[in-house]
């Protein structure tokens, strides 16, 4: 990963929450894991490709845990655009097509089997991409690089793994 490409992702995550509550754990390839003990939880996180095109947000995937909400291993999205109400939304990852629920500029895993092979596929995926059509009823797409993110997920998981 590129000195611009961790700056941006640790502007992000400053973005994220507030500065003081979260802690960096770590860089691992093009993902990075942090801590947040204000609000009990923890998580993987890596910024989409750059992309040329017109962008309405910053695209990122993350994979957190919450231990106090018994949330462990939630895959979110924040896509580039914001979406077309009601219209599919598709993750292409290790040969599989695994169908996401979303809303605004948002997708995640339909339940938590789905995050289950999402971060499975992770785990030996070299890359992930998101295809939904944006509000203006144009097909987009955002692709994740996965160096590191099997690492990363590990990391967070066990960041929380003392937290009650």
């Amino acid at each position: 990963m590129n000195r611009y490409a961790r700056l941006a992702l640790a502007l992000l995550a400053l973005a994220a929450s507030p500065a003081l509550a979260r802690e960096a754990l770590g860089m691992f390839g093009s993902w990075g894991v942090f801590r947040d003990a204000d609000t009990a939880r923890c998580y993987a996180i890596a910024m989409a490709r750059p992309s040329t095109k017109s962008r309405d947000f910053q695209p990122y995937a993350d994979v957190a845990w919450w231990p106090r909400a018994q949330v462990r291993g939630q895959v979110h999205f924040r896509l580039s655009r914001k979406l077309q109400p009601n219209a599919p939304i598709q993750l292409s990852i290790g040969g599989q097509r695994i169908a996401l629920t979303g809303g605004s500029a948002d997708a995640w895993a339909i339940d938590k089997r789905g995050d289950a092979a999402i971060m499975a596929a992770m785990r030996s995926a070299s890359e992930m991409t998101v295809n939904a059509r944006g509000a203006n009823g144009q097909g987009f797409s955002n692709t994740w690089t996965l160096d590191g993110a099997a690492t990363a997920m590990d990391g967070a998981a066990v960041a929380c793994a003392r937290i009650r």
